[in-house]
């Protein structure tokens, strides 16, 4: 009883309409949601060549540090664990296309996160959110969606590189596309008829076919955790301070404020919590964390940390403190004993995966202004220029020109903000200056 009590005052159960054991529920069930991503992102990272397992123990360890924290400090029903997209963004992107070192990679990550953190301290962030149009959010939400799914798509062997088409069909009787779509239509399956453990329940089934056909070499359930040491403050900062670089920084803190801010929005109104402006309870408290979660990922050896949507599943069955956020990183905690089931999920089991993803991030193409040009040109461009350039960064870059080209261009002049002008014109310096040589 006076366990409960004290859970009672701390995160005021009463005042919120719930009770302890709503809250644990509503913790398992987002746990549940998001726990994809202890497979998906060592597997993703490890492209970059960083050490899987270790990199398995940090997503673990920072999924639990970020949610314990929101919970405790911010007391709101919002996990946090590293963002998919920029993780993509990191491995296949900056380390695999660009040719940095994955530790100079994750130099660039810390220094956006400082980036973001230092915005939320002078109060810029929502200044930024508030004035970078609706149009442009939505193109790099989808944009990043659309380069995930690509991703998902290249790993299961769906599409393959083509020198006469760029892409093509792969062999479509071959195990990973017929396992990797099957994984998709899992997913998509069970998350139409509102089975919040969706993913996982497609990784695990996807994972013991392979077992069964012979992809897949069983090594056990349980272990000690893995060393982190391959991976641990393996971050160069300095090299990481490069001109050629300032868009990559400027990209992962451009992006994770928007992910995060969003997130956190959108949970907190589907709460009850959130007014009409879109404000919540304990908002600083909040961007502290997710911010401070960023930097300590960076140096911890994982991608930028994110809040994650998938919490509004908890919210869904009754969460509504920060009870929800530290149940569900404690789960993350107990995870860490799993090392060898994580090593063994094939790429083609995490494919599925990164397909849905990409469904959702897209889904929000809905709601941009098709019938104004100044507005559907710029979504767009963003969109579609990150998939195929490849490029996060460009993506953003081009979406911000294509903005002021057709605002400036039809006379709208006064729809254009100082922060749009002045993101642009960053952009169009870096194109001059530092791309044309």
């Amino acid at each position: 009883m006076s366990q409960h009590g004290l859970l009672q005052r701390l995160f005021k159960l009463q005042e919120h309409g719930t009770n302890v054991r709503t809250e644990a529920i509503a913790g398992f069930t987002t746990f549940l949601t998001m726990v994809y991503i202890v497979f998906v992102n060592p597997q993703i990272l490890g492209a970059a060549g960083m050490d899987t397992q270790a990199v398995f123990v940090t997503t673990c360890l920072i999924a639990a540090f970020g949610s314990i924290l929101m919970g405790l400090v911010a007391n709101l029903p919002v996990a946090l664990a590293p963002a998919m997209g920029l993780n993509a963004f990191f491995a296949f992107v900056v380390v695999g296309a660009m040719g940095y070192s994955w530790q100079i990679g994750m130099g660039a990550i810390f220094w956006g996160a400082l980036g973001l953190l230092l915005l939320t301290v002078f109060r810029v962030r929502y200044w930024m959110i508030a004035n970078i149009p609706l149009s442009l959010r939505i193109g790099i939400t989808s944009g990043i969606g659309l380069f995930i799914a690509m991703m998902g798509l290249k790993n299961a062997g769906i599409i393959v590189p083509s020198a006469a088409t760029l892409v093509s069909v792969g062999d479509l009787t071959s195990h990973s596309v017929l396992l990797g779509a099957l994984g998709f239509f899992i997913i998509a399956v069970l998350a139409s008829r509102n089975i919040h453990a969706a993913v996982l329940v497609s990784i695990v089934v996807t994972t013991v076919i392979g077992l069964a056909i012979g992809d897949v070499k069983f090594t056990g359930v349980f272990s000690a955790p893995p060393s982190i040491s391959p991976v641990l403050g393996q971050v160069d900062l300095r090299g990481a301070l490069n001109i050629g670089m300032a868009g990559v920084i400027f990209s992962f803190m451009l992006v994770n404020l928007f992910d995060s801010s969003g997130t956190l929005i959108g949970v907190t109104d589907k709460a009850g919590l959130a007014d009409e402006h879109g404000k919540f309870p304990r908002m600083k408290q909040a961007l502290y964390v997710d911010s401070i979660s960023s930097v300590a990922g960076a140096l911890s050896g994982t991608s930028s940390v994110t809040a994650y949507i998938e919490s509004s599943s908890g919210v869904s069955v009754g969460g509504r403190t920060g009870l929800m956020a530290v149940v569900t990183g404690l789960l993350f905690l107990l995870v860490i004993f799993l090392s060898p089931l994580a090593a063994m999920v094939p790429a083609y089991a995490a494919a599925g995966a990164l397909i849905y993803v990409g469904v959702l991030m897209t889904s929000s193409l809905a709601r941009v202004k098709w019938d104004d040009l100044t507005e559907a040109v710029p979504a767009f461009v963003t969109t579609a220029m990150m998939p195929f350039s490849f490029s996060i960064t460009e993506g953003i870059a081009l979406g911000f020109i294509a903005y002021c080209v057709m605002k400036a261009g039809t006379g709208r002049w006064r729809e254009i903000s100082p922060c749009v002008v002045v993101v642009a014109l960053l952009f169009v310096l870096k194109i001059v200056f530092i791309d044309g040589h």
